[in-house]
């Protein structure tokens, strides 16, 4: 039986397991019992008093209710399966698994053992992304016409088993689908391979979702420039979503509505309104913890679940299927 504070172990001490770590320590109901990590504690990322095993079998020895799984894309499949043997809640790092194969037993598994599976798709915990979400929902824009997304900045030293596509463009893809409450129908893309690494390091992808919209995805390792922006135009204006800084921004369409048919068959867009929103800003990590945390409580269900990131993982895969065939992909 699970107590009343959850106890969790963090597998992964790297660049972003040092992240995940910081921000366990404030969350409240959960408490960080035991690391796993064969390198050690290279960040000095533990506190006093959390002891450090170099396997996951020791860790689940030790007790624990839930993981936070933050190693390389590889491993992801192994530990996971692992862990939900043991009857263990989980939250994966993004992507959920290294292909679709490996993420779709992820799912299988987590599913029969009745168990909590989260993938850690950060953005959808950014306060603009969600405040945009609810005013797409809510009909601000009207009828949306284009979510269009840039990603770019200079390579990650954390990255060495996944190129760009999986490791960033699978941000935008979840995005993108979560923002529109829609999966994508058809795919093209381009990729190049421009520092020597094997994988890609850049991409431009084109889409479109099931529910009609046009999506269009810049993605790069080779920016100087650090930019996450997300751009939605409706009918009746657009919105644009700084994730770095966590603002959003309305530029509304200016156009009048007219019954004067003979006027209103010369309308077009026009400048109008800008407004720049006042929103509370929790950090995302923070958030996606506790999302994390009441659905093992049985709370809420607000994770991007295990199911939820296969289906990310099998756009990406597209994504670069298409890249590689030079043609459209349908999903």
């Amino acid at each position: 039986m699970m107590g009343a504070v959850i106890k969790v172990a963090l597998v992964g001490l790297g660049m972003m397991g040092r992240h995940h770590a910081r921000v366990l320590r404030g969350v409240d109901g959960v408490e960080l019992v035991a690391a796993v990590d064969a390198q050690g504690d290279t960040h000095r990322a533990l506190g006093q008093g959390v002891p450090l095993f170099t396997t996951v079998e020791q860790a689940i020895e030790h007790g624990i209710d839930a993981a936070v799984v933050a190693v390389p894309t590889i491993f992801h499949e192994e530990i996971g399966l692992t862990l939900a043997a043991a009857g263990v809640h989980c939250l994966i790092e993004k992507p959920v698994a290294h292909d679709v194969d490996a993420g779709r037993r992820l799912v299988e598994a987590f599913d029969a053992a009745g168990l909590v599976g989260a993938v850690g798709h950060i953005e959808r915990y950014n306060p603009a992304l969600q405040s945009l979400r609810s005013r797409i929902a809510a009909g601000d824009l009207g009828e949306v016409y284009q979510i269009a997304t840039r990603r770019q900045g200079p390579f990650p030293a954390r990255i060495a088993d996944v190129g760009v596509v999986k490791d960033l463009a699978t941000h935008d893809i979840d995005l993108t689908a979560w923002l529109a409450q829609s999966g994508f129908e058809t795919i093209f893309a381009q990729s190049a391979h421009r520092s020597g690494r094997p994988n890609e390091d850049l991409v431009s992808v084109s889409g479109r979702l099931r529910n009609g919209i046009v999506t269009n995805h810049l993605v790069n390792w080779l920016s100087p420039l650090k930019e996450r922006v997300t751009t939605v135009t409706g009918e009746k204006g657009t919105f644009v979503a700084d994730t770095i800084t966590a603002d959003l921004t309305f530029f509304a369409n200016g156009t009048v509505s007219t019954s004067w048919d003979s006027i209103a068959a010369f309308r077009g867009v026009s400048e109008g309104e800008m407004v720049r929103y006042a929103l509370t800003k929790r950090e995302p990590l923070l958030v996606e913890h506790e999302a994390f945390r009441d659905a093992i409580l049985g709370r809420a269900n607000d994770i991007v679940t295990l199911r939820d990131g296969l289906d990310t993982l099998r756009v990406a895969e597209a994504v670069v299927e298409a890249s590689r065939t030079s043609t459209a992909i349908t999903i």
